[in-house]
């Protein structure tokens, strides 16, 4: 399947990008078969048209509300002080089915600015990589004190290092429709921040014995959840 981002409502219109990796980059040809997503559970078929610059489908069928997947994962994470980690951990838990991704700004964060719009491209790559109709949502960079103001703590972990306090395994989480995880920065969430979490009802989780980078730590939990959905 050759799939592409744009728009299906009210008419079918490829994204303007997209449009040029077809046409420069892939050197594809008119009468050609693609899929166009919008990233919001629907899909149409069809085959290319060429219009001198422009690139548009004839329509053969299109798919309305497809199935996303059966558990939603939101995921609040530190960008790392090496834009590139970060970057790969958006790609792998996107793949993996993640449905939302947060960016916040704690007290240990190193990096104070993050280009969002260019990880939300990397997000709908990723998405067409693995051939999801329902694209993940990237939220602006937030301030850790403005993100938890309105959490639900019920289905609400946070994944830190402190072995002093009490933490529960990720295998005895109970079962929710969907979950939200914090990931703290290099050098760990601060004392302070994670005593508010305490205080708001947040529980804490290990990931295993091992010390996890940031990344790594996301993409655990993301593959923690797209292997409880099979």
């Amino acid at each position: 399947m050759k799939l592409f981002f744009g728009q299906i409502f009210p008419e079918i219109l490829i994204d303007s990008d997209e449009q040029q990796h077809i046409s420069k980059v892939l050197r594809m040809k008119a009468g050609e078969e693609i899929y166009v997503t919008d990233g919001n559970g629907n899909l149409a078929k069809g085959n290319l048209v060429f219009e001198g610059k422009k690139v548009s489908l004839e329509v053969i069928d299109i798919q309305k509300d497809l199935p996303d997947f059966s558990l939603k994962l939101h995921i609040a994470i530190a960008p790392t002080k090496n834009i590139d980690r970060i970057e790969f951990f958006v790609e792998k838990a996107v793949e993996l089915g993640i449905s939302e991704i947060s960016l916040i700004l704690t007290e240990k964060t190193e990096r104070k600015n993050i280009n969002i719009d260019k990880l939300r491209k990397q997000a709908i790559s990723a998405s067409k990589q693995s051939l999801r109709f329902h694209f993940p949502k990237v939220n602006e960079f937030t301030k850790f004190s403005d993100f938890i103001k309105n959490l639900d703590v019920e289905n609400t972990f946070v994944a830190h290092c402190n072995e002093h306090l009490e933490r529960t395994s990720l295998n005895n989480i109970q079962n929710f429709e969907s979950y939200t995880f914090l990931i703290g920065p290099e050098g760990d969430f601060s004392d302070r921040e994670i005593q508010l979490l305490a205080e708001k009802g947040i529980k804490a989780v290990s990931l295993g014995n091992q010390r996890l980078r940031t990344e790594t730590a996301g993409i655990f939990v993301a593959a923690w959840n797209y292997d409880r959905m099979f």
